[in-house]
């Protein structure tokens, strides 16, 4: 390795490194005001790039060792969706995304990841061929901005992941794959640990979860692949990227079933205490890339680089302001304040909700549809009132 080179995310995860990645910026940034729900598209990047700058600097600091590119949905089939109307191109957005990702991961000893996901195009049953061809788009800008590996994440299913990897192996970039399921497995039922092997076999180095489900749950589900492709004689690493909400009550669609999902989902997020503990069990799951997605902010990355600071050998510069387990509480000036400047205090905290007239669980929606359903099938024309129609009734008779 040439002198002042970065390591790259195989040598690190070789040498057994801990690799902390970002969070979720599509929620991040929808809070902000620079993303919209529904298409959740990342125009972001060319339109403000302030603020995706800022957000990658505040991940960053928080411990953050990945500076994922914000191309999220960047697909041209997704940017054009259902009306959806931009006046960025999408090689210019995937272009912006990529030099904001590598001026920030400059500033520190962050690696850059180059990031597709699952395309409306594979749900309106459009062929390979048609689906890889979106995604060599996108692979493209990455290759021309030399991002250091690539990533395949938030697919449902693992037949179209394992075309994403197929056109990101061709790269000879080095290469990490998550799925967003549960332990049920992907939507047409294919379990975690075929996912993993199917994965490895089309040339994924990095298998694991993102998205969908809350920390404990991908962590299970992670636990489900391991056993898969060790089973298979194979060999991996794994990542973790999951929400940052509880999600007990969800089926095999997990948050976007939640009649809260996605304007009322706060009550569920996660402590820093919570992410602590989340950072642990997927420590000790052999689970050494942990990161976030929606609902992560940079301080529940903070937690993570916290929580495995001593195996990690370091603190994140974000620790400076933050007292480990509330110390920084001992300087409070109210002593009841103060009595809780201590970890058995926090970890043990049950916290209140203070909605008294909230139920503590939820009934998701079960509509049960998928690729080839006509509830599924893509359109470029924005969504019809008559279409609409359709949609509150059927949800009125499912409530």
């Amino acid at each position: 390795m040439a002198p002042g080179a970065k390591k790259g995310i195989l040598e690190r995860l070789d040498a057994g490194e801990i690799v902390f990645g970002d969070g979720g910026f599509v929620f991040a940034l929808e809070k902000r005001g620079y993303v919209k729900a529904g298409p959740w598209t990342p125009e972001a990047a060319a339109e403000h790039p302030e603020a995706v700058r800022q957000l990658h600097r505040e991940f960053l600091r928080a411990g953050s060792n990945v500076m994922q590119t914000f191309t999220f949905y960047a697909s041209d089939d997704k940017l054009e969706n259902r009306g959806n109307t931009l006046g960025f191109s999408g090689q210019q957005i995937n272009e912006a995304a990529c030099d904001l990702a590598r001026e920030v991961a400059n500033e520190g000893d962050a690696l850059v990841a180059g990031g597709v996901s699952q395309t409306p195009s594979y749900l309106s049953c459009k062929s390979e061929n048609d689906v890889k061809a979106i995604f060599k788009k996108q692979i493209d800008v990455f290759v021309k901005k030399d991002v250091d590996f690539l990533i395949a994440e938030y697919f449902e299913h693992v037949e179209e992941a394992e075309w994403a990897v197929q056109v990101l192996k061709s790269t000879g970039k080095p290469v990490a794959a998550t799925m967003c399921i549960g332990p049920d497995g992907d939507l047409n039922g294919v379990s975690p640990g075929d996912c993993a092997v199917k994965l490895i076999k089309a040339g994924a180095q990095i298998v694991g979860i993102n998205c969908h489900f809350d920390p404990m749950t991908c962590v299970k589900t992670v636990k489900m692949m391991k056993e898969g492709v060790e089973k298979a004689g194979l060999k991996a690493h794994y990542m973790c990227q999951p929400l940052a909400y509880h999600t007990p009550d969800c089926n095999c669609q997990g948050f976007i079933d939640l009649p809260e999902f996605p304007f009322s989902l706060e009550p569920r997020i996660l402590t820093r205490w919570d992410m602590q503990q989340y950072a642990r069990e997927a420590y000790n799951a052999g689970i050494r890339y942990i990161g976030g997605c929606c609902g992560f902010e940079p301080y529940h990355v903070r937690a993570l680089a916290e929580e495995l600071a001593p195996e990690k050998g370091s603190l994140p510069q974000g620790s400076e302001k933050h007292g480990i387990w509330g110390s920084g509480l001992e300087m409070h000036t109210k002593p009841w304040v103060r009595a809780r400047a201590r970890r058995d205090y926090w970890e043990n905290l049950k916290p209140a909700s203070g909605r008294p007239f909230c139920p503590a669980m939820a009934n998701p929606s079960g509509w049960g549809v998928t690729k080839g359903h006509a509830d599924l099938m893509q359109q470029k024309e924005a969504t019809s009132k008559d279409q609409l129609k359709v949609l509150f009734d059927k949800s009125n008779k499912s409530n």
